[in-house]
């Protein structure tokens, strides 16, 4: 987006919500909107104010607004191509706005805030994203980006790469004499050559020339030469072993942070993403830290050094040598927005491809069991073209731009040629003053031509530092309290009027009042999509609640450090995950040091042990990635081992038996019946006989606790339980008689 947009959208944005204070003061939870109800353009505003939304479809229009009492419902309602902010009134549905896509959060937020005021609670505007699109320009970020790399402040992204240089200044400040006695060497070569063509090869009087001092000054050249040499050996070992250790540092700190982000931060990326981020993006910012910055840093120390000795030799030649360089500079800082923006695209266009490739790898085995293999291969050729299309129209552009430049940049040397030239046909001046300005001025003209790279280097290098600190920036959505202390947890969980949304708007589970209690067994029931699994994650602490509170024994989940609360809790999830390695290193990956002895015996509880001896390896058969060379069954129960063997205080099955045939359920059963003994235990199970023995059922309906009690106690009540029971004993002498 261009300055001048950039300047229209700010002042849009000032104008209307300055006419909106006149109009409507003292507003709060602002949004704004950007169509008409026909998705003209428009540049709408709105807000709330005592018990009325207020809206404002231009600077020029009237004030409109409807009251909280007027209806019993508002929402965000998702349109083809738009989101639109709608009314449940008694005479149906009223659209009170509508906008594009990057207004969607905006209109979310407004719509929980007015919901929760109706509800009679105090909306919690903390936690609520309200816009999508940059303050600066208006441009929607890119999906799971909140950075705009047009307007991101780039001399506050050099300022957060310096940190990463401060443990090695030591070398990078020999580093940096090098730099300057390599400069200042590179000053003296013309000179040394004015004076050996002068003095010694264009002596008049030849027969006056010392031949000693013509080979001394021969073996000074030459050693001069070896100096600058040696010196850029030195240079160039010293920055490569700094910039290894620092290209480590980056990719260590991005691995951490991804790991401290919640499943929440996580997904809002695709892992093809995150590895470009890890991998492309921190070389790129490796490259400006151990390359561009110090290469800048010597052209720069060889262009003023230069400079001084060329205008002190003759002012009205300098002139010549510099006189296009002020055009050059303005041109190029036009060019710079533009820049930014080509290699943008290509950046986005790379990570597309990325994912894309990643996808398909994952997940080879429904492509080839779809034959889809063509479908992908046309949809990754497509990624593929169009990521070559955009670099190529970056390249042919640049190549198209630089010849010109390059040609007009070196056009003082022709000027030079002519006034030196003329100087030598007048005598006024020697072969060697015009062969060291000529020097001199290649010298000057070498850096002008890599600083006239640079926009291009910067550009791609800048928009790779912005996607990196866009990582190491954010915040994590769970944070533990500074009051976290670490505790040995007994097993009592308690959910107190707990409400909680994925998007901060619609709500997957509402006012939840739970306690389980140490060594109870809890069956949660449900049909899809009612929050089983949701209630799990929040138990591990992989999300935190909207609102209410979570205790484990009584504290806070939030005073609970992360890691001591999941080390204490054993994992089965509905979808099996195993790592690239053995049976053995997979099954004890729950306790890393643990014995060939108590592997094993976990497995052998998990009743994996028998299939596993049956394997050519045994414990030590490597599975394949994601443990695809092993049935469902098979991952099921080396991840029922794995829980096992951590003998946790608290075990989640997220439909632990779901991919295991009825006989072999039968056994597990009997394990998992020994294992949940004396420990808190929370079952999910889409086979309710599974959950026959669990002290209390939780049956969840409308994100709600709709019932709760034994598996008798339900069955009695002839309620939600009740007949999903009725429903699946149906189902199962269906399939018998088939």
């Amino acid at each position: 987006m261009s300055k001048q947009k950039e300047s229209q959208y700010q002042t849009l944005l000032r104008g209307i919500t300055k006419r909106f204070e006149e109009l409507c003061p003292g507003c709060d939870y602002g949004f704004r909107y950007t169509l008409d109800t026909n998705s003209n353009p428009i540049f709408g505003y709105g807000a709330y104010r005592d018990g009325t939304i207020y809206m404002l479809d231009s600077v020029e229009a009237e004030l409109r607004s409807v009251r909280l009492d007027t209806f019993s419902e508002i929402r965000c309602q998702l349109n083809f191509g738009c989101v639109s902010l709608e009314v449940i009134t008694e005479k149906g549905d009223v659209e009170l706005c509508r906008a594009e896509m990057s207004c969607m959060l905006s209109l979310q937020a407004i719509a929980k805030r007015v919901t929760l005021i109706k509800e009679g609670r105090r909306p919690d505007t903390a936690k609520d994203i309200t816009e999508h699109t940059c303050s600066t320009c208006g441009k929607p970020y890119p999906r799971g980006s909140t950075v705009c790399v047009n307007c991101v402040d780039k001399k506050n992204l050099i300022k957060k790469v310096i940190p990463f240089l401060k443990p090695y200044t030591a070398p990078l400040i020999f580093a940096f004499l090098a730099f300057v006695a390599a400069s200042g060497i590179t000053v003296c070569l013309p000179l040394l050559n004015k004076d050996l063509i002068d003095n010694y090869i264009k002596n008049a009087e030849p027969k006056n020339v010392v031949f000693t001092s013509f080979i001394i000054l021969i073996i000074t050249i030459a050693l001069v030469e070896l100096a600058l040499r040696l010196l850029g050996i030195f240079r160039a070992v010293t920055i490569a072993k700094v910039g290894n250790k620092i290209a480590v540092n980056i990719k260590n700190a991005l691995f951490v942070k991804i790991q401290q982000l919640s499943i929440g931060g996580i997904g809002k990326r695709s892992a093809g993403e995150l590895i470009n981020r890890i991998t492309e993006d921190s070389s790129l910012m490796q490259e400006f830290l151990t390359n561009t910055i110090p290469v800048l840093f010597q052209q720069t120390l060889n262009l003023i050094g230069i400079g001084i000795v060329v205008f002190v030799m003759d002012w009205k030649l300098a002139l010549m040598v510099v006189f296009p360089m002020p055009l050059i500079a303005v041109l190029f800082y036009t060019m710079r927005s533009f820049m930014n923006r080509m290699y943008h695209r290509q950046w986005h266009a790379g990570s597309d491809s990325n994912t894309i490739l990643h996808d398909i790898f994952q997940g080879i085995r429904v492509v080839k069991s779809f034959g889809m293999e063509k479908y992908e291969y046309e949809r990754f050729d497509k990624s593929v073209k169009k990521l070559s299309d955009i670099s190529a129209q970056n390249e042919v552009l640049w190549q198209k731009i630089m010849p010109p430049l390059n040609f007009f940049m070196g056009i003082g040397e022709y000027f030079i040629i002519a006034y030196a030239g003329a100087k030598i046909i007048e005598g006024t001046m020697g072969f060697g003053d015009m062969n060291a300005f000529l020097s001199y001025a290649g010298m000057l003209y070498g850096p002008l031509r890599w600083i006239a790279f640079l926009p291009r280097r910067l550009s791609r290098q800048m928009t790779s530092i912005a996607k990196v600190f866009e990582i190491i920036d954010e915040e994590p959505e769970i944070v533990d309290s500074e009051k976290a202390v670490d505790v040995k947890l007994s097993g009592d969980i308690e959910f107190e009027n707990a409400y909680f949304s994925y998007n901060g708007y619609e709500y997957v589970l509402k006012d939840i009042n739970l306690k389980i209690k140490k060594g109870d067994m809890i069956g949660i029931v449900g049909r899809s999509g009612v929050g089983k699994s949701t209630l799990t994650n929040l138990i591990m602490r992989l999300y935190d609640l909207n609102e209410g509170n979570l205790k484990f024994d009584g504290v806070d989940v939030r005073n609970i450090p992360q890691h001591t609360l999941r080390s204490q809790m054993g994992v089965v999830l509905q979808e099996t995950f195993l790592f690239r390695g053995t049976i053995f290193n997979n099954i004890a990956y729950a306790e890393p040091n643990a014995t060939p002895d108590e592997v094993i015996r976990a497995a052998k509880l998990a009743n994996a042990h028998q299939f596993i001896m049956k394997l050519p390896d045994g414990y030590n058969t490597l599975v394949g990635e994601r443990g695809q060379t092993l049935s469902g069954g098979e991952r099921q129960r080396i991840a029922i081992a794995r829980a096992v063997l951590r003998n946790p205080e608290i075990l989640i099955l997220d439909e632990a038996t779901a991919s295991l045939d009825t006989e072999t359920e039968k056994l597990i059963q009997d394990s998992i019946a020994a294992l949940t003994k004396n420990r808190t235990t929370i079952a999910i199970a889409h086979r309710l006989s599974t959950l026959r023995n669990a002290t209390r059922l939780i049956v969840l309906e409308k994100n709600e606790i709709e019932e709760e009690g034994t598996h008798e106690e339900l069955l009695k009540k002839n309620g939600r339980y009740s007949k999903l029971v009725l429903a699946q004993r149906q189902m199962s002498k269906l399939a018998n008689k088939k």
